[in-house]
């Protein structure tokens, strides 16, 4: 994880509340002006204009627990549908079209989604319904082409969660957030969207469950702690450099400057008091923070 002393530990960033009054908002993505969420048991695809926030506009409608996002090159919304284990396109029209349907592939419940800059998508699967301290049970990456063929991209994953790709679209990334300790993993990926060359980028150490993740320019990973309420950056070699104290993150996403350096930006956060279905049917403290980067 790297040197302690390298670590910038207990920082307190500023933030601001720009949506709340939801029940568990996930997998944020910053897209074309304006940053989209899931908002998972209320069974939403958000968008949110800087224009106007706290004015998400519903952009699908689900009843099926939406949660990992990404755009298909020609701007095409992809969801990942968790209960019924169906990728779905959003057309222009507003109209969802089944892009791909896992439910012969993912073991248990869809999860987060990265979709690439050729418009393939890797998809990650709870694996099953245990919780801790019952174990996970491992489940495949899930690969879907463009055209929406779809087959297993790696095996034996422990609860994948965020997943991004690297600037050069050379490496994929994946949060393992049970498994022990929690990790992240990545992967070269060839021409045809192959995975090979699986390594360990960063395990954690004590607590850290990694959940939601980030890429930046200089491809330093932003990851979401929830269970220690911490966003934790760790650079493109693998050591852990940054801290930051925030309340219940779960996902983030991040805007980069304007000006296309690797610092600075903002940081988009889904928080929630409680991951847990039943809470959040009446405790709605799902919110949305945004984080000014130094």
């Amino acid at each position: 994880m790297g040197d302690d002393d390298a670590v910038r530990r207990n920082e307190r960033p500023d933030f601001t509340v720009i949506a709340e009054d939801l029940r568990f908002p996930e997998c944020p993505r910053w897209h074309d002006g304006a940053l989209w969420f899931s908002d998972v048991y209320d069974g939403r695809v958000l968008r949110l204009d800087p224009a106007r926030w706290f004015e998400p506009e519903v952009m699908a409608e689900l009843d099926t627990a939406p949660a990992g996002l990404g755009f298909l090159p020609d701007g095409r919304l992809l969801v990942a549908s968790g209960t019924d284990r169906i990728v779905y396109r959003r057309e222009p029209d507003g109209r969802l079209a089944v892009h791909a349907d896992l439910s012969d592939l993912a073991a248990w419940q869809l999860n987060d989604m990265c979709v690439d800059a050729i418009g393939r998508a890797y998809v990650g699967d709870y694996g099953d319904g245990s919780a801790p301290p019952d174990p996970p049970c491992p489940a495949d990456l899930i690969r879907v082409d463009p055209d929406g063929a779809a087959s297993a991209a790696a095996d034996g994953l422990m609860f994948a969660n965020g997943i991004v790709t690297t600037a050069d679209g050379a490496t994929l990334i994946v949060a393992e957030t049970r498994s022990a300790p929690g990790r992240l993993t990545a992967f070269s990926i060839g021409d045809d969207g192959t995975l090979a060359d699986r390594r360990t980028l960063c395990a954690f150490d004590g607590d850290v469950m990694p959940d939601g993740i980030a890429i930046d320019g200089a491809d330093d990973v932003w990851v979401a702690s929830p269970f220690t309420q911490e966003i934790l950056r760790v650079d493109a070699g693998g050591a852990m450099d940054r801290r930051l104290a925030v309340p219940h993150p779960y996902a983030v996403a991040l805007r980069r400057p304007e000006h296309g350096g690797a610092g600075g930006g903002e940081l988009f956060v889904c928080s929630s008091p409680d991951w847990r279905p039943e809470v959040t049917a009446t405790e709605r403290g799902g919110r949305i923070l945004r984080i000014t980067l130094g």
